[in-house]
């Protein structure tokens, strides 16, 4: 299989440089994606600007990699204007799948999760160690 990634502090862009994602090249993207994984990069992207035919390996690869992604509460993005793609996509039913048209708003999306998952730690903290975090049980008033 043919690709580039890019690697950025906060997500791995891969750029696929083939025409199908099937049964013959899939195992090759799994690959890739496991071992992005194992250095820590919990946001993929995924330009699927060349992509044109999707088989069931395909699917499964993206379905395995988008539940890593979440699992980590990042993103697996695909980047895809393909309606074709999208419709097949949108047909697995991948829970939480981010599809976006252009690498931009992929990226866009990393940095608004990001934020999100640090806003969130942010108000987990607070209230761990806020008002309700002073060792008082609600017994005790």
């Amino acid at each position: 299989m043919e690709f580039k990634v890019e690697k950025n502090e906060q997500f791995a862009l891969i750029e696929l440089k083939e025409t199908a994602l099937n049964q013959e090249n899939s195992a090759d993207l799994e690959a890739v994606i496991r071992k992005l994984f194992r250095e820590g990069y919990g946001n993929m992207i995924v330009e699927f600007s060349s992509i044109d035919e999707l088989d069931g390996f395909g699917i499964s690869v993206i379905r395995k990699a988008n539940k890593i992604c979440l699992n980590e509460l990042g993103l697996f993005i695909i980047v895809t204007k393909d309606q074709a793609i999208i419709d097949q996509l949108d047909g697995a039913k991948i829970e939480d799948l981010t599809v976006m048209p252009t690498v931009q708003e992929a990226i866009d999306a990393v940095y608004l999760n990001e934020l999100e998952n640090d806003f969130q730690s942010d108000e987990d903290d607070e209230y761990d160690h806020g008002e309700y975090g002073d060792g008082a049980k609600e017994e005790d008033y």
